[in-house]
């Protein structure tokens, strides 16, 4: 007889652990099913290691700059081995939480990869090594190969690099994120393929660690989902860095020697010019965990390599769900983990907002950082929107000064008729910080004249957010 449940979640990332936690608070019946590490990539090796080795990558730039504060700092390096350890063991605090939070909210796990047989029936069988994924031990007292039943499965089987024929990762020249996280030796030089939040993001550690970076966009623009102004303010500071980067460029091959790779680059038709490097970052993208699932046997929907759903986590199959990566882009873990709560708040019977992805904030934390959500101005205008735009540099901020972070900028884009607040725009010191004030302010339904009338304390970075907003209608105080 299988085990019976009212909810099983297929996944243990940042999606499909609050899909169980927030079943159980409903008082579902829940287990999870998990075949590699508990918390997922973005824990394990994702958003949360990535910030320790930035965190590093940051402080150590501030050593440098020592003097500048007025502080003495002669002599000082780094030991990368403790580096990738400190990275690697809040991993591991992360993985340790998520199983605390398993077992204090009485969530089963099973632990193995499993397939759906039938409507609300999963097989799980032994787990498979994955080519690139180093697992973690199966946590104590979890249940194992067997046949499950639930009146809901929840797929949350995340994503993984996507690989381009011809530059498949070794592990040893050509790297995806998962090697670029645990450098036996500190390159002398890199090369990295797309310029995205990852891509722009391992650039920036190893440049501050004392790589040579060079970074090859196929798009005119780095960043592309980011606004054009705070775009071309982010390429600026990198190449500053001394940071080189192509864009409208394509790798067309990459070969292989003793000391490295040469990528071979055409920067326009018929023209190539090539790039040596110690190592190559392959951060073309991700695509989604949707094989030996058992979705074409049931019919589940799947467009572009991700699962169809619509605003709450349905898909076509009565009974089955998908939320995060695998359900499609934004490929966020904060957007998993909305999705989670809408998902089960629904086959709760609760009454939920969908989801409303131009409410999705993003963020890079690269140097430096970078944060946004809703429109881009090019977006608005395209949509036919008349907006109103308002820009206030860092330069003009009294905290951002003293701290020695002068260079910045905020953006704020409103819909000139109604005042409605349609994007947000940061590039500077600590915005991923920033961007959840304007966030807020955007699912209040906030117009100018709220942000206006609202009180900002001084001196803060958050400043620089109001000044924005009064910049857009002509009254920007402090520049």
């Amino acid at each position: 007889m299988a085990d019976q449940y009212d909810l099983i979640v297929i996944g243990a990332g940042p999606g499909g652990y609050i899909a169980a936690i927030r079943g159980a608070q409903l008082g579902m019946k829940v287990a999870i099913v998990e075949r590699e590490h508990m918390a997922g990539i973005c824990s394990n090796w994702g958003c949360i290691p990535t910030k320790a080795l930035l965190r590093t990558a940051e402080v150590y730039g501030h050593m440098e700059h020592a003097s500048s504060y007025g502080l003495i700092a002669e002599k000082f390096g780094f030991d990368l081995p403790a580096i990738v350890k400190r990275s690697r063991d809040i991993a591991g605090q992360m993985n340790n939480g998520v199983q605390f939070l398993m077992k204090k909210n009485k969530v089963d796990t099973i632990w193995g990869e499993a397939t759906l047989t039938a409507p609300g029936e999963i097989k799980v069988g032994k787990t498979t090594k994955p080519a690139m994924q180093p697992q973690h031990p199966a946590p104590k007292n979890t249940l194992g190969e067997g046949t499950y039943k639930a009146k809901n499965i929840v797929i949350a089987t995340g994503a993984r690099p996507r690989v381009l024929p011809g530059i498949e990762p070794d592990g040893d020249k050509i790297w995806t994120y998962f090697e670029a996280m645990k450098p036996a030796t500190m390159p002398k030089s890199l090369v990295v393929m797309g310029s995205g939040a990852i891509g722009i993001e391992f650039a920036s550690f190893y440049r501050a660690m004392g790589a040579e970076v060079t970074v090859i966009e196929l798009l005119p623009q780095i960043l592309p989902v980011e606004d054009a102004e705070i775009a071309a303010h982010v390429r600026k500071r990198l190449e500053k860095r001394g940071i080189k980067i192509l864009t409208s460029a394509k790798v067309t091959k990459v070969e292989k020697t003793k000391d490295g790779v040469i990528a071979h680059v055409e920067i326009k038709p018929g023209e190539t010019q090539t790039i040596t490097g110690e190592k190559l970052i392959s951060a073309v993208g991700v695509q989604c965990n949707t094989e030996n699932l058992g979705l074409e046997k049931l019919g589940v929907k799947i467009e572009r390599g991700a699962i169809v759903v619509d605003g709450v986590g349905h898909t076509n199959v009565p009974g089955v769900w998908a939320i995060g990566d695998v359900a499609g882009p934004p490929m966020l873990a904060h957007k998993a983990e909305h999705e989670a709560v809408l998902a089960v708040e629904t086959m709760a019977g609760i009454k939920v907002h969908g989801l409303d992805k131009t409410k999705v904030p993003g963020c890079t934390y690269c140097e430096p950082q970078i944060a946004s959500v809703g429109l881009t101005e090019a977006k608005a205008k395209e949509l036919g929107r008349d907006i109103k735009v308002g820009r206030f540099p860092f330069v003009g901020n009294g905290k951002a000064i003293a701290l020695g972070e002068p260079e910045g900028l905020a953006k704020t884009i409103f819909d000139a008729k109604t005042g409605e607040l349609l994007g947000a725009h940061l590039v500077g010191a600590e915005v991923t910080e920033l961007i959840q004030g304007f966030v807020v302010a955007m699912n209040l339904e906030t117009t100018e004249e709220d942000l206006i009338h609202t009180i900002f304390p001084h001196p803060t970075l958050s400043e620089t957010m109001k000044e924005s907003v009064l910049s857009a209608y002509g009254r920007a105080l402090n520049i």
